[in-house]
């Protein structure tokens, strides 16, 4: 190779590797358009697995009792009251449960029983082929995460980021009132009617009014799935993020991780939802909060950011159709959500 033909090839090789987000190279652009589960109606069958940490009978059944006052049909997986250590069964159980209600035809939503760690360590021994052809709703928060990316990234299919079977109270006639509203929302979104969600005006958030997809979950997990086939193309979309039990200094570090990868660059909007966080030990206390940690990772970018949604490790955690177009309004008055 000649000296000029050496250096074009070097050239372009570091134009590649300088690209941010190389590893996140959209594998749903070329698909066809995003496909929405059918809604669900009355007699409809909702499958309840526990795919990551373990969970008993007994902590899901005011979830199954209400979903079938709802009108719902439900049935439990092998996988709930199992337990192989912090885990609902081994690896091989639950995904060879998990993956016997993707295939059953009978069934038209799952919802994971809880979350906790562990679906990372079975999504890659899923196949999704019956699932691609009849999609139905897949249910769940935190862990799930990595379900709803996964899908999203790889099938361009909606899900259902919401509160599972172990957030449901045990007696609904003591609940209190937004409780009540976050788990009647599960109910609204799966039976399809519109969804309307508002956050209080906060003086960090920045005004502005966008629609995109609608994408994200946990900010640990999100972080997580970089460079895998699991990996979320966040361009033109809108971003939601929570976390739960980190450090402050660990939440900045997961956000730069989001501005190096270009995760951050090209958003249609930002929404920063509940971050339950661990106290600064003492004398090494990090000086920021969540607001400054966000605010100067996004500086220079224009989109619409607001603080203070309701979704995460919070009782106020809605249910978010991932995938579906949504529109956002930041303004001095609040924000709003309205999906599509």
């Amino acid at each position: 190779m000649n000296r000029k033909n050496f250096l074009s090839v070097i050239a372009t090789a570091g134009a590649v590797l300088s690209t941010p987000n190389i590893f996140a190279a959209p594998l749903n652009a070329g698909l066809a358009k995003l496909k929405i589960p059918p809604y669900l109606k009355a007699g409809d069958l909702i499958g309840i697995a526990s795919p990551a940490s373990f969970i008993t009978l007994k902590e899901i059944e005011p979830s199954v009792q209400l979903m079938e006052n709802w009108g719902f049909k439900t049935e439990i997986s092998s996988t709930v009251g199992k337990k192989d250590f912090t885990f609902g069964g081994t690896d091989e159980e639950r995904a060879a449960d998990f993956q016997q209600m993707l295939d059953n035809p009978a069934i038209k939503a799952i919802m994971c029983a809880r979350g906790g760690y562990g679906f990372v360590r079975i999504i890659d021994k899923l196949n999704f082929t019956k699932f691609v052809a009849n999609p139905k709703w897949l249910i769940g928060f935190s862990d799930i995460t990595v379900l709803h990316n996964h899908i999203n990234r790889n099938f361009n299919i909606a899900t259902l980021h919401s509160k599972m079977c172990n957030s449901f109270p045990e007696d609904w006639l003591k609940a209190e009132p937004i409780q009540i509203e976050t788990i009647v929302s599960i109910k609204k979104a799966l039976s399809g009617e519109p969804m309307v969600y508002s956050a209080p005006s906060h003086a960090d958030n920045r005004l502005g009014n966008t629609q995109g997809q609608l994408v994200g979950g946990n900010l640990s997990i999100v972080e997580n799935m970089a460079g895998t086939i699991s990996d979320l193309d966040t361009r033109g979309k809108i971003l939601f993020l929570e976390d739960t039990g980190e450090y402050l200094y660990n939440i900045d570090r997961l956000f730069w991780n989001l501005k190096r990868t270009g995760k951050l660059a090209q958003l249609a909007g930002l929404i920063i939802g509940g971050f339950r966080l661990k106290p600064d030990d003492a004398g090494e206390e990090f000086g920021k909060t969540i607001y400054n940690i966000v605010t100067e990772k996004v500086s220079e970018h224009k989109y619409p950011v607001c603080f203070d949604f309701p979704v995460g490790h919070q009782k106020d955690n809605f249910a978010l159709k991932c995938g579906i177009t949504h529109q956002l309004q930041v303004s001095g008055q609040g924000s709003l959500l309205k999906s599509f």
